[in-house]
């Protein structure tokens, strides 16, 4: 059975950081995109961070370029955000995600339907 579980969120204060976790179990992911989504309450669940398998490309929001970073090792099948100069607005539940999809070293997408595993979600609360 595949299972991917987040850890490390919480309340923290605006300015502050936060690293949030996720392992993955059942399969290794280490020749598959790798993802963080968000979903705010009574928001759609939206595109935070993603890695490729390689770990040489990423790509991130708009809204968290420069405050997150995605890092995985693929020898423990772990994936992490990094969350710095935290804001309210990127209260959330977190989601990581792992694609099943296969493709060049560097690839990776932002598109939710193409991430088939999904862990159960961490609340990030941030204060003002």
């Amino acid at each position: 059975q595949v299972q991917l579980v987040e850890s490390g969120g919480g309340l923290v204060q605006a300015g502050g950081s936060l690293r949030l976790s996720c392992v993955a179990s059942g399969r290794s992911f280490s020749r598959y995109p790798m993802a963080w989504f968000r979903q705010a309450p009574g928001k759609e669940r939206e595109f935070v961070a993603a890695m490729s398998w390689s770990g040489g490309n990423t790509s991130y929001a708009d809204s968290v370029k420069g405050r997150f970073t995605i890092s995985r090792d693929n020898t423990k099948n772990t994936v992490d955000l990094q969350m710095s100069s935290l804001k309210p607005e990127d209260t959330a539940v977190y989601y990581c995600a792992a694609s099943v999809m296969y493709g060049e070293s560097s690839w990776i997408t932002d598109r939710e339907y193409e991430y088939y595993y999904w862990g159960q979600g961490t609340q990030v609360t941030v204060s003002s």
